[in-house]
């Protein structure tokens, strides 16, 4: 049977360079491609999943929770595991996320990057 893995994330914008900049400070990861319309940011150890960004004209921001028909909806988010809640949901406002209105669990964090994609911020709880 072929072996098959995922290798990269791939995350459209309007400016793929100002959103690779958001993750890569959020992270700590650093750009290991940068073309015009495309960049790649990843781990310094090696450890962990690249993401890449990809300028589209049309990006259309997605909205969350959907709220009526026709709306973009999320087609996919990032989970990202931090020791510290209340902590990284800070750093990351600070880096340029915006927190969501509605947040459904206690141990989740539900933010926008700059392009409107939502992402959550997690703490692995005991049981």
């Amino acid at each position: 049977m072929p072996r098959a893995k995922v290798s990269t994330v791939v995350l459209d914008a309007h400016d793929a360079h100002e959103l690779a900049d958001f993750y890569a400070r959020l992270l700590g990861y650093e750009v290991r491609a940068d073309e015009p319309h495309w960049v790649l940011i990843g781990p310094p150890d090696g450890d962990g999943v690249p993401l890449a960004f990809e300028t589209e004209p049309e990006y259309v921001r997605p909205v969350w929770p959907t709220r009526k028909p026709g709306d973009q909806q999320m087609m996919l988010h990032l989970d990202i595991e931090v020791d510290d809640l209340e902590g990284e949901t800070a750093r990351a406002v600070a880096e340029g996320a915006v927190l969501a209105g509605f947040q459904p669990q206690d141990d989740v964090r539900v933010l926008f990057d700059p392009a409107g994609h939502p992402f959550c911020l997690w703490v692995r709880t005991e049981g």
